[in-house]
């Protein structure tokens, strides 16, 4: 773009901005070292939902990407467990760029100099018109440091140029401000207003744990100040404290440090520091803060709630996904212990303490604010999706749910009866959230489910059918070896490095030859394995009772390698040929095997 083109784009936006804004909304400005909007002081204690703008984590058999766009039921989750919580302010992650080297696809929002992608905007449309719905204000990295999502480094790549010129080389900075003019100048197209006069927008941050020179930073707030003179300017100089040269500028609004464990560091002391050097200069808020135990975490939040500082955004929370469930993603920071959090908390996150942490997020949300924490509301209704097979009973939950009660009736006018009081959605990543292995053959069932939380239980949610199978199901999920007949020695239940086998939280290790076994009550017709290999050519051998199987090639299912380094997905099948074995055994080839879900199929065995 040439320097006329920015020059109108800055003239076009400064005349287009009519803020139509309520007296209880508005704008955050800065008032002395103090952030304020139309209705006071602006404090918060909240999170980073690195998911709205684009979803990593959509993983599923089958599914060619984990990445794809989030939906409107996914936005309103995300910006309702925030509001439940007591958090007013969400930070997403980056305006993404095309990265030759990534798995991303068309899933970026910057595909070269000057050229972006209009699906992409248009999710964050979307994504901006569920916060302004929710009341929940959205902070916006317009780079990133790293290459994850595609940032700085790409910026100078498109030019031919190695990285460090995104801080120097005019023709690259250029090409980033076109970006910037391309974001600050657009209108949305979801609710019609212009991304400068809208309010869901709590400010613009030049980019995410930047390695800036002043010079840059000053040249880059200046420009987003032209643009959009509306919204704060957040300086993304966050890793290696409070920039002093941020400080001094003009140009910059905001100042804020991320914190994380490492040989050495005291969090608290870190976040105190930071508050002090900014304390009376510049507001300033605490942009990332994860991966210790909760006292640390109660020692930073308290500190930034008894000082000046606005606030605080802890890492990370992961909403809804539309096909049930959470979405997930493990960190590998400290020995892989963490994962992202997710409203209201629950027994799978017992190793980080998701429970407790959110108890207390929700009482010191409210209190900065000068509120009382209310009692969480009873549930909305959830919403069962489709399903012919009762192995397979998904849905869509509440928010602030904990728990739910699945219900089962021959009709879709009942009678109901209880198949689970406590069925769950957050102890399955990617794979159907309940197995209904009591249902009975030949028959048509239909399902409806109720969120419950300590305040009550909604209405059940509207009932789908008819699901039926002509045979007995087993379903084992491996979160254990309870259901295994007969494991070799050294056959395991493996939990780390979750991310590599698309986020399952548990799958048995075969090594090379090993086994285990199966026994139902009656007649095997089928065997089905989902698993996870080092390579494609992982072979099974399914043999049934007493006669024995090769082993057999798996079923690609899905992308390997990429930035995780993600392991081969592989389905497996065997039918049974007239056998009446009432026991299988699975047998890893000359490769090691990860299984992750074992489903078979059986004739009920006759009476007496």
């Amino acid at each position: 773009m040439s320097r006329l083109y920015w020059l109108g784009a800055v003239v076009v936006a400064a005349v287009s901005v009519q803020p139509c804004l309520s007296a209880e909304w508005g704008f955050v400005r800065c008032d002395g070292t103090t952030l304020r909007d139309d209705a006071g002081p602006v404090r918060f204690v909240s999170f980073n939902v690195p998911n709205l703008l684009i979803i990593e984590d959509a993983f599923g058999w089958g599914r060619a990407s984990p990445w794809r766009w989030p939906d409107d039921f996914e936005l309103t989750d995300a910006f309702r467990a925030l509001r439940q919580m007591g958090g007013t302010v969400a930070r997403s992650y980056v305006i993404t760029v095309r990265r030759d080297d990534s798995d991303m696809g068309p899933f970026v929002h910057v595909t070269g100099p000057g050229e972006f992608n209009e699906e992409a905007f248009v999710a964050m449309d979307r994504m901006l018109a569920a916060a302004a719905r929710e009341r929940v204000r959205v902070i916006v990295p317009l780079v990133d440091n790293w290459k994850w999502q595609g940032g700085a480094p790409q910026y100078a790549g498109f030019r031919g140029k190695p990285p460090e010129a995104f801080w120097t080389d005019r023709q690259v900075i250029d090409d980033f401000k076109r970006t910037i003019a391309h974001v600050l100048g657009r209108t949305n197209t979801v609710t019609g207003m212009a991304y400068a006069a809208d309010p869901a927008i709590f400010g613009w941050e030049t980019g995410n744990e930047l390695d800036a020179p002043a010079a840059w930073t000053r040249e880059i707030a200046r420009a987003i100040h032209e643009l959009d003179p509306n919204h704060l300017v957040i300086d993304g100089n966050s890793l290696h404290g409070v920039p002093e040269a941020s400080l001094a500028m003009t140009e910059v609004d905001v100042v804020t440090t991320h914190h994380y464990p490492g040989d050495g560091v005291d969090m608290t002391a870190d976040v105190a520091k930071a508050i002090a050097v900014a304390a009376g200069r510049k507001p300033f808020f605490v942009g990332e803060a994860g991966f210790v135990p909760l006292t640390e975490i109660r020692g930073v939040v308290e500190r930034v709630r008894e000082s000046a500082a606005a606030g605080v955004l802890l890492w990370s929370l992961r909403f809804r996904s539309r096909d049930g469930g959470f979405y997930w993603h493990s960190e590998p920071a400290c020995q892989g212990r963490y994962k992202a959090f997710h409203w209201p908390g629950f027994p799978s996150g017992d190793a980080y303490e998701e429970q407790p942490l959110f108890t207390f997020v929700h009482d010191r949300a409210h209190r900065i604010r000068g509120l009382v924490p209310p009692r969480a509301p009873v549930p909305e209704t959830p919403s069962m999706l489709p399903t012919s097979d009762p192995a397979a009973i998904s849905w869509r939950g509440s928010v602030g749910a904990t728990r739910y009660v699945l219900e089962r009736a021959p009709t879709d006018a009942g009678p109901w009866q209880v198949v689970a009081a406590n069925a769950r959605e957050d102890h399955r990543q990617y794979r159907p959230l309940f197995a209904d292995e009591s249902a009975e053959p030949e028959r048509p069932w239909w399902y409806r489910v109720a969120a419950v939380n300590a305040s009550g239980t909604s209405a059940a949610s509207q009932p789908v059918g008819p699901a039926r199978s002509s045979l007995r199901i087993l379903v084992d999920e491996l979160d254990d070896l309870s259901r295994v007949a007969d494991p070799s020695p050294g056959v395991e239940i493996v939990t780390a490095n979750a991310r590599a086998a698309q986020e399952d939280a548990s799958r048995a290790l075969l090594k090379a030859g090993s086994r285990i076994a199966y026994r139902v009550g009656g007649p095997i017709a089928s065997v089905h394995v989902h698993a996870f290999a080092n390579e494609p050519g992982a072979t099974l051998a399914v043999s049934l009772g007493s006669a024995t199987a090769g082993p057999t090639p798996g079923r690609r299912s899905g992308e390997a390698g990429g930035d995780y380094g993600y392991l081969v997905p592989l389905e497996f099948d065997a039918r049974a040929d007239g056998t009446e074995a009432d026991g299988v055994t699975l047998t890893a080839g000359d490769r090691p095997l990860q299984m992750s879900r074992v489903e078979i199929r059986y004739h009920q065995a006759p009476g007496p």
